[in-house]
């Protein structure tokens, strides 16, 4: 709805994760904030959120099937809720998070949920963008900038701990662990064993435990397992070595450790039990749920404060990730560009910055910091479209463009190897001569190189194919919006 220089659409967010699924409707103010005579420049100025959904638990069948009937009819039943049609809906975002991302239709659903509405956001996310994504969402991000700390974020649900580092507001690490307050999971009306994962399993041995299925389990054991799990979560931040468990658990590489940890963060659905004064659970209160949250909540905050952690709530617990919904902006490049246009068009492609200051003057020391931030978006197994984008307007000389392509090509040796082209966005208009050198140094691989495009590390882009005669193509700048203060 256009009112003036102003823009204002209908944004919904739908997180499906391990343990709970919620739902966030918000209206998004869109308005252009460059003065008369420039390039328009659009930016959220205002954004309020209108409904927030209940949160239910994740339909999953036989510990392994999304089910998608029951996940569709509680997303339309909560638009009736909202008094909103799908049809309302401009934009949004759908993440599929921790164990729900490994279910065998995890990316099925997320198009199906898609198709309710609108051109959206959809990602299954690996443990490694989760992370990122998650401590932008609970404020860790910001913390980390406004406070000049290095803050870890550990958003623990119900099958993944999934661990993101932040220094001055930018990712520097993350790590994923198979730990989780649903790996195990109880009648919570007889106390009896209903599910134990595998990864569960090598716990309770790690335990020295006997846990059966349809077998009771009381409080001496259930504390034995989480204080465990806390214990391999502060062994993956560096407090202690590696044990033979931990390092099973590690989903990805563990963490670099080069740099001191100031502060940590816990969101996801155990947090709120973490920062519970006062929480002494029994057996009734610990399996609630029918899972061990609760009392893995409690057993992180013991572990971490009595080994001198410095815990810190975050402004955002159980809706840390991606409970904001995505925008889109359509912007165009510049006109000095260089695109294989046998590429485009592609979509949902994810947005990282390696710099946040000035780009090092050394192809090598490029390379080095492309190559990392690539390996904190993903797996190698896990290869996908990657967005490399230097922000700020500073003027590169031909000799800094030279060091530059040199420094992208090796750093992005990863993407050359599966055969995916070499994306980068630059605030600067410069990217038709970037383009050009990237190409003459790799001539096999497809480049696609756009300017004037100002992006932040979290969005996703679309890029068309190119228009007015090649000279320019359209761009969607996705910005994924994260709550940031309790309603």
């Amino acid at each position: 709805m256009k009112q003036g220089n102003r823009e204002v659409v209908k944004s919904v967010g739908i997180d499906i994760g391990t343990t709970t699924t919620q739902m966030v409707i918000s209206t998004l103010t869109v308005k252009n904030v460059a003065p008369g005579t420039l390039i328009p420049r659009m930016q959220i100025t205002d954004k309020t959120v209108d409904y927030k959904s209940g949160v239910y638990f994740t339909p999953i069948r036989d510990h392994t099937i999304v089910d998608a009937a029951k996940i569709e009819d509680l997303i339309r039943g909560e638009f009736i809720k909202a008094g909103v049609s799908p049809e309302e809906i401009d934009t949004g975002a759908v993440i599929i998070t921790g164990e729900t991302a490994k279910k065998e239709n995890a990316r099925r659903i997320s198009q199906q949920i898609a198709g309710l509405a609108g051109d959206f956001v959809v990602a299954t996310a690996g443990g490694k963008l989760e992370a990122i994504i998650a401590g932008k969402g609970s404020g860790a991000a910001d913390y980390s900038r406004t406070n000049f700390f290095t803050v870890a974020n550990i958003d623990v649900g119900g099958g993944t701990s999934n661990v993101g580092v932040f220094h001055n507001g930018k990712a520097v690490d993350s790590c994923c662990i198979n730990i989780g307050g649903r790996l195990l999971q109880v009648d919570k009306d007889t106390g009896t064993v209903t599910y134990i994962s595998d990864q569960m399993d090598a716990i309770v041995r790690d335990c020295g435990l006997d846990l059966r299925l349809n077998g009771r389990i009381g409080m001496l054991a259930l504390e034995k397992i989480c204080s465990r799990m806390a214990d391999v979560v502060l062994e993956c931040l560096g407090v202690n070595s590696l044990s033979g468990l931990a390092r099973r658990l590690l989903m990805t590489e563990p963490l670099r450790l080069d740099y001191g940890i100031d502060v940590v963060m816990i969101s996801g659905g155990v947090a709120d039990y973490v920062y519970k004064e006062g929480f002494e659970p029994g057996l009734e209160e610990t399996i609630q749920y029918g899972d061990v949250g609760p009392l893995l909540g409690r057993a992180i905050s013991r572990s971490f404060l009595s080994n001198g952690m410095k815990l810190i709530r975050p402004t955002e617990t159980i809706r840390a990730t991606v409970i904001g919904a995505g925008v889109q902006l359509l912007d165009v490049s510049g006109s000095t560009i260089s695109v294989a246009n046998s590429r485009l068009p592609l979509k949902n492609v994810p947005v990282m910055i390696p710099f946040t200051g000035t780009v090092p003057a050394d192809g090598d020391e490029i390379a080095r910091v492309i190559g990392q931030s690539i390996e904190n978006f993903y797996n190698e197994d896990d290869l996908e479209n990657v967005a490399i984008a230097f922000q700020g307007k500073q003027y590169f000389t031909f000799k800094e463009l030279q060091e530059i392509a040199k420094g992208v090509i090796r750093g992005a040796e990863a993407l050359i190897r599966v055969k995916l082209p070499v994306i980068v966005v630059l605030e600067q208009d410069s990217g038709k001569a970037l383009g050009q050198t990237l190409k003459y140094m790799k001539p096999e691989t497809d480049v696609i190189c756009i300017d004037q495009i100002k992006v932040d590390e979290g969005d996703y882009i679309d890029i068309g194919k190119s228009i007015a005669g090649g000279s320019v193509v359209p761009v969607v700048i996705k910005t994924l919006v994260f709550e940031t203060k309790q309603i």
